[in-house]
């Protein structure tokens, strides 16, 4: 069941458009605000596209656009809005959106729009994005979309370690990243710290997934 963030600070048009897409049998999230859409983007790995109205609150829509884009690559943009004028729709085609839908607009259209779009986006690839997910502008770590407490140190290895993109880092070029090069103690720093996190990332901290050991060297982070 492919998911759907309605972005819109409307509720009777976040309604309507909730019940016409629980109706085609899509799981819908929902947002007031620029901000608070964020929010549950960066929470949500799996979501496919993004209905976006350009008049919000905050931050208007071409800057969110904008954001996602940053974000995600991936994941589906339609711009809907009252607005009609051509500038309009190239300034939301250039921040980010792959289509854009005049206010008001009939359930059919918006549906048809959906599916055309979701035989583009890559959805498949998106929903099986991994359980852990590092947010750098949050500074702070996903799990199933829900937030995993880090410390400053904790992050900064792991922010070492997605960087790397799965390639093994050794437990001394971490120490020298996160500690310093004048560090008077030792690489078993290195090792407590990626105990902690397992302890708070892994599903079994034993056997861990993801955080992998690479024995005699240091430490990779396997996404997949």
């Amino acid at each position: 069941m492919e998911k759907i963030l309605i972005i819109e600070d409307e509720e009777n048009i976040r309604g309507f458009i909730e019940i016409n897409l629980k109706r085609s049998g899509y799981s819908v999230l929902q947002a007031d605000s620029g901000e608070d859409g964020l929010q549950l983007l960066y929470q949500h790995g799996d979501v496919a596209i993004v209905l976006l109205d350009i008049m919000l609150p905050g931050i208007d829509g071409f800057e969110v656009g904008r954001k996602i884009r940053e974000y995600n690559q991936d994941v589906g943009i339609i711009m809907l809005t009252a607005k009609t004028m051509e500038s309009d729709k190239v300034h939301g085609l250039l921040n980010g959106a792959d289509d854009y839908i005049p206010k008001p607009f009939s359930p059919n259209e918006l549906i048809a729009r959906i599916k055309s779009l979701l035989r583009r986006v890559p959805v498949h690839e998106m929903e099986e994005k991994p359980l852990l997910t590092l947010n750098r502008k949050q500074r702070c770590l996903y799990k199933k979309g829900e937030e995993i407490e880090l410390s400053p140190t904790e992050y900064d290895i792991l922010s070492i370690l997605d960087l790397a993109k799965g390639k093994a880092v050794s437990r001394n070029d971490i120490l020298d990243e996160v500690w310093g090069l004048n560090f008077a103690g030792d690489s078993k720093i290195v090792d407590v710290n990626i105990r902690r996190i397992r302890q708070k990332a892994e599903e079994d901290a034993s056997q861990p997934q993801y955080i992998q050991t690479v024995w005699g060297y240091g430490y990779k982070w396997v996404k997949s």
